[in-house]
């Protein structure tokens, strides 16, 4: 158990994972983000039969990026969760959504200055009726393509989604 919280069953838990996904060990959260233990998240990309991708208003009461426009979900890893069963925890918090197929597209390392995440990014295809309203998200809506590349680099997107975009287009599409 890694982390200074006076009393873990009252902070999130993470796993500390090594670069292959096996569990070493568990930490709270802030350990994870203050000494940049890897750490599992999920993305959740989803896209519609006419090519557009569903993005996540960021609500102000984000502490990171708020207002700004980001992958459709994400979320941390809960210790002694599997991914997939994370993926619709935080789907359903977010977003409402249940009912999906996903499908696991693409895995990378991420890390900043405040964290080092292992990025397992599903994508799900079909006609959906989303609706985000809560505390975390203050909205959404379907972009085109051509939305999303106009608004690249113009402090509309989260950095993070841009460079996760580039790096995953071609899976998405493929997908179509």
């Amino acid at each position: 158990l890694i982390g200074d919280d006076t009393d873990v069953r009252a902070v999130e838990m993470l796993p500390v994972i090594d670069e292959h996904g096996n569990v070493l060990n568990q930490a709270t959260r802030s350990a994870c983000h203050s000494k940049l233990y890897l750490h599992p998240v999920i993305h959740l990309h989803i896209i519609d039969r006419d090519s557009r991708i569903f993005l996540q208003h960021r609500s102000a009461n984000k502490d990171l990026m708020p207002g700004r426009w980001d992958t459709a979900v994400g979320g941390h890893v809960s210790y002694g969760e599997y991914l997939e069963e994370s993926l619709y925890r935080e789907a359903g918090e977010e977003l409402g959504f249940y009912d999906f197929n996903p499908h696991l597209i693409h895995r990378y390392v991420f890390e900043n200055e405040s964290e080092r995440e292992m990025v397992c990014v599903y994508a799900t295809v079909g006609k959906f009726d989303i609706h985000p309203e809560n505390f975390e998200v203050q909205g959404g809506r379907y972009w085109t393509l051509d939305e999303i590349e106009e608004a690249v680099g113009k402090d509309i997107l989260t950095p993070q989604f841009e460079s996760e975009y580039r790096l995953i287009k071609d899976k998405l599409l493929a997908l179509l």
